[in-house]
């Protein structure tokens, strides 16, 4: 093999990878949010190290500037990216057949709503009544989801008109529902009873007081559920083949109905799921919900830079959760917090671009091979 063919065999493998793995053109851009952010952050004459030094701060704990390690930081990054991960899911499940669920976000304050309903009106026994808050949060959120689905299987309603309404919704219905719990101001519920709560003492210790606590058990369990679910179930593969062609699905004997309806229930129960952990593990009492948390709206962005996989949602939930993180340590570096929104926004934009991505390396494949060729046919007609 000669030199120029061995070089080109490195390039085309370069370009293929480009070309077909989603991974590498997820990573690509996640780069090219943190180079323009870069960039801007050096515009407005600040200095972008910091951004860097935030993020490995939260990484690893490492203090830059008082040179010590402090595990907390880890610990709240991991409590950050739960909610996000599992609105990342909300939104794969219901991409993978064929839906564009703008709704995570409702589903997510039906999930919380009904969690703090629960947390102050249940019986309290200890461990039943969080697995009961828990439960119905999930199953409340389910039926929210399913709803969306059922009109867009039977009567064909755009699913993204139908769940951004259906957000607002959910959000006013919260906040009646919340103000009518008994000893609730226009902020927050009364506190919590000790038997409904996600805290966990055990990481609160090994953490050093970090925000984390038993919902990373519940998350990690929904991890395996999305992945055991879409890649190793009939309902997994029925939910792929309608998303793919509803049409062939159906002459293929797949109830398509029963598939894109079953498909908004989960993607429901995984966002309901962050509701319940939100509600029970970051505060100590309900909220009356002055605006959106937007989780739901970030899940958005987490499942497309996570191609929708198990495990692609799952670092994306936590690159999101990192930079959510690392805001208020960013500030004292100097660098404003809305730079954390300015990559998230950057990421969004550069990953809707990505059929743009395979065309451009495509073209440069192409024409690197008809370089090659009429190389070749000089040299042959020498």
């Amino acid at each position: 093999m000669t030199t120029e063919n061995k070089a080109l065999n490195k390039k085309k493998s370069f370009l293929d990878i480009m070309i077909h793995n989603e991974v590498a053109l997820s990573v690509l851009v996640i780069l090219l949010g943190f180079l323009v952010a870069t960039i801007l952050v050096a515009l407005i004459g600040k200095n972008p190290v910091g951004i860097y030094k935030t993020i490995i701060q939260i990484m690893t704990g490492y203090n830059f500037k008082k040179g010590n390690f402090n595990i907390r930081y880890v610990g709240d990054w991991f409590a950050y990216s739960m909610p996000m991960i599992l609105c990342g899911f909300s939104m794969a499940f219901a991409y993978k057949a064929g839906l564009f669920n703008v709704g995570g976000e409702g589903q997510y304050i039906v999930g919380l709503t009904v969690a703090q309903l629960v947390a102050c009106t249940f019986p309290q026994i200890p461990v039943v009544h969080t697995a009961v808050a828990v439960l119905l949060a999930v199953i409340a959120a389910s039926i929210w989801g399913g709803v969306v689905g059922f009109l867009k299987a039977k009567f064909e309603v755009s699913e993204v008109v139908s769940t951004i309404m259906m957000n607002y919704i959910a959000l006013y219905l919260s906040r009646i529902v919340t103000m009518a719990i008994p000893g609730t101001n226009t902020y927050k519920t009364v506190n919590f009873p000790a038997t409904c709560n996600l805290h966990s003492d055990f990481l609160y210790s090994i953490t050093n007081k970090s925000m984390l606590g038993s919902g990373i058990f519940l998350t990690i369990i929904a991890i395996f559920v999305y992945w055991i679910l879409m890649d190793k179930t009939k309902f997994g593969y029925a939910l792929r083949a309608t998303g793919f062609n509803k049409d062939a699905a159906r002459c293929s004997g797949i109830p398509v109905v029963n598939t894109i309806v079953g498909g908004m229930s989960v993607a429901g129960a995984f966002a309901g799921l962050a509701g319940a952990i939100v509600a029970l593990g970051a505060f100590s009492y309900g909220r009356v919900l002055s605006g959106m948390d937007n989780y739901g709206f970030t899940g958005m962005a987490v499942a497309l830079v996570g191609n929708c996989s198990a495990i692609g949602t799952t670092l994306a939930g936590m690159f999101f959760g990192l930079l959510s993180a690392g805001q208020t340590l960013m500030q004292s570096y100097g660098i404003p917090k809305e730079i954390v929104y300015l990559i998230q926004g950057l990421v969004v934009v550069f990953i809707a671009l990505k059929t743009g991505y395979k065309l451009f390396f495509s073209n440069i494949k192409k024409r690197r091979e008809e370089k090659l060729l009429n190389s070749m046919n000089q040299k042959e007609g020498k």
